[in-house]
């Protein structure tokens, strides 16, 4: 008994290891020629992997081992058997060729794929090294401090473990056979995946580029007969890849072409798809030439392309099921067509004279006259009780067809224009030069222009929603004797905009709608250009019969031109008008909350308490709407502004000197601000 307790105290009370004996007991593990490498890999990939992946700071730990290798020359003798003699027993193609680049199954079977693998994990087949890279690795967030290792770190690494009098030994030549195979499937790849009808349909072109593609499969087939002549049969070595080469840069000029045509006529997700997985195994097939060519000729090159591909594949690998990544990746196939149209949009939206200033004057005044019917349409709507369902459908027609009137009449809701005008900012943000002044007085001016052309915008719409509102209520309440607002039905309205109540969050609700309808417009507006929508209208038969060719034609074109506003504002409605229902339906807060609804509805609840609106609650009120509305330009500003970022891949780092130029210019010339420059 006495035995027992003495063994669990043993257990579990004696000093633990520490890190740096449980890294010498494994390193040793490495002397015994028969123990499981991958095994022993895994278990070194658990002892290194810091305890935050997060951690920036140096990895101690990995450097000591890096040091232990260094100074035992039969410990790193035995460690790089075991990991060369691993990598080249596996089979490694599939690494070559696909780690990192788009899967061949398409979109939508690939997220199928990664969210079955949330319920039942796939098992691993260690005859493959993108496998077991799984096992080594086996948390999905390994790629941070992964990541985290510098080039040179990781490039000291494989010095050790490949230095150049290895490269001719039986593991390393099987290592460049499978690597020689894979140039092979990737050349194989692009030549199919570069007659494929989409790219032939959005190049008209294109017959005079195909041969490109068919030749780089043959080129691929005469470096790899060349190379595995000269391995085999040491004969001299003909061919360094240079052809092939030219072939590859050929096939990606073509790409690009096909990429920039796009941006005009229009894209789909499957022809991005393609663009992007053709344009990622050609970069691959680059790669893989490089490592063969250096690991041949210029053998203590090899290391540096080696470490620097295995690296990045590496990180690859270990995202691979990662549905956040897959689809921020599958995002940017797409976003940049559809922010472009955003953009252009967005340029529309800027004051630069006092011309365009009176005009966004005018342009927004005419929009709330609208909106302040709108909102009265509404609040009669409330008044019926209708069924739940029939009370969304009929709100989501008060604001989709009463947004789209808007939008065909040329007016303008102030609250569009942050999702638009983030994509302008953005694409000046992109060519910004911190260092230089000129750049950074050029971006202040724009800056100073979104912001007169919003504060224009919101004036117009609330200084007018407001009266009109009043007035409507007024004349209608006098018509029937009595305030046509219930005194109920006013305090309401007065409750809605409460700025301590639930308005702030549902003003959010509405502005993540904004930054939507800016995506569905963009989205529209390509899908007309690729789908061709307007010569496709103007063929409609009952069409020509009801208007004639010409008529058809022209309405056609008209569609095509303004398929995106239309439809961006439709479903903005649809969006605003269901919320409250869907909340109800659910059991939860759900609501929102607009600027200029907000101003139409403070004068009718005005009507509704019979002018006898205590000034202290109108003033509560009217700081409501200023709060609902900075939320509402804050939220879809700041989303669409990520958004074009993102898909430009913008990482922009130099907001404290454009943020000094602003607070300057603002100091020096505040009125820049509010109103256009005398000219």
């Amino acid at each position: 008994m006495l035995q027992g307790i003495a063994k669990f105290f043993k257990e579990h009370f004696s000093p633990q290891k520490s890190k740096a004996q449980e890294l010498d007991e494994l390193l040793n593990g490495f002397l015994d020629r028969e123990a499981d490498t991958l095994e022993l890999i895994r278990r070194l990939v658990g002892l290194l992997r810091p305890q935050n992946a997060r951690d920036l700071r140096p990895e101690p730990l990995r450097q000591a081992m890096l040091t232990r290798l260094e100074e035992d020359q039969e410990l790193l003798a035995a460690f790089r058997h075991h990991l060369v003699h691993f990598i080249a027993t596996r089979r490694l193609v599939t690494f070559f060729t696909d780690s990192g680049i788009l899967p061949g199954t398409g979109f939508f079977s690939e997220w199928w794929r990664i969210l079955w693998n949330r319920i039942l994990p796939e098992v691993p087949d260690e005859r493959r090294l993108k496998d077991c890279l799984h096992v080594i690795y086996d948390r999905s967030d390994d790629w941070r401090w992964l990541a985290q290792q510098s080039p040179e770190s990781v490039q000291h690494f494989w010095s050790l473990i490949a230095p150049a009098n290895e490269l001719r030994s039986i593991d390393w030549l099987s290592i460049q056979d499978q690597l020689l195979d894979a140039v092979l499937l990737l050349a194989h790849r692009v030549s199919g995946l570069g007659v494929d009808s989409e790219l032939m349909r959005a190049s008209p072109n294109f017959d005079d580029n195909s041969p490109r593609f068919i030749a780089l499969s043959a080129e691929a087939l005469d470096f790899v007969s060349a190379f595995r002549a000269h391995l085999q049969q040491d004969a001299p070595f003909t061919d360094d890849g240079s052809q092939l080469l030219v072939m590859v840069d050929q096939c990606e000029e073509t790409l690009k072409q096909i990429r920039k045509r796009a941006l005009t006529v229009g894209t789909s997700l499957h022809l991005s798809y393609i663009l992007t997985r053709s344009e990622q195994s050609l970069e691959r097939l680059r790669e893989l030439v490089a490592i063969l060519i250096a690991a041949d000729t210029h053998q203590e090159n090899a290391i540096d392309a080696w470490s620097s591909f295995a690296r990045e594949a590496f990180l690859a690998e270990n995202r691979r099921n990662s549905l956040r990544f897959y689809m921020a990746q599958l995002s940017r196939l797409m976003a940049v067509r559809v922010t472009e149209n955003a953009a252009r949009s967005g340029e529309h939206y800027i004051c630069e004279t006092a011309a365009d200033y009176s005009a966004m004057w005018r342009s927004a005044a005419g929009a709330g006259v609208l909106i302040g019917g709108m909102a009265l349409l509404k609040i009669f709507t409330s008044a019926l009780h209708a069924p739940l369902f029939v009370e969304a459908f009929l709100y989501s027609m008060i604001y989709g067809l009463g947004f789209v009137l808007i939008y065909l009449l040329g007016l303008t809701v102030a609250t569009k224009q942050p999702a638009m005008t983030a994509q302008t900012l953005a694409s000046h943000l992109s060519d910004l030069k911190p260092h230089r002044n000129a750049d950074l007085e050029r971006l202040v001016d724009v800056v100073a222009a979104v912001s007169r052309s919003q504060l224009a915008a919101i004036g117009g719409n609330v200084m007018v929603a407001l009266p009109v509102a009043l007035a409507i209520g007024w004349g209608l309440s006098e018509l029937h004797g009595q305030p046509i607002i219930a005194l109920e039905k006013g305090a309401h309205l007065l409750q809605d905009l409460d700025p301590l109540s639930w308005a702030i969050p549902h003003a959010a609700i509405a502005g993540f709608y904004l930054f939507l309808s800016g995506l569905i417009t963009g989205y529209f507006d390509n899908k007309a250009a690729y789908s061709d929508i307007g010569a496709r209208v103007a063929r409609l038969r009952w069409l020509n019969r009801l208007l004639g060719k010409e008529s058809a034609q022209r309405f056609g074109t008209y569609i095509q031109d303004h398929l995106g506003g239309i439809m961006g504002n439709f479903l903005f409605g649809c969006m605003l008008g269901s919320t409250g229902v869907i909340g109800t339906i659910l059991g939860l807060p759900l609501d929102i909350r607009h600027i200029a609804f907000s101003a139409a509805n403070i004068g009718y609840a005005v009507i509704g308490f019979d002018f006898e609106l205590p000034l202290q609650a109108i003033f509560w009120g009217a700081l409501g709407i200023a709060a609902i509305g900075m939320t509402n330009l804050a939220v879809s500003f700041a989303l669409a502004l990520r958004t074009a970022l993102g898909a430009r891949q913008i990482n922009f780092t130099h907001w404290m000197p454009l943020l000094g130029a602003i607070w300057r210019r603002f100091r020096y010339l505040p009125s820049s601000f509010l109103l256009p420059p005398h000219r």
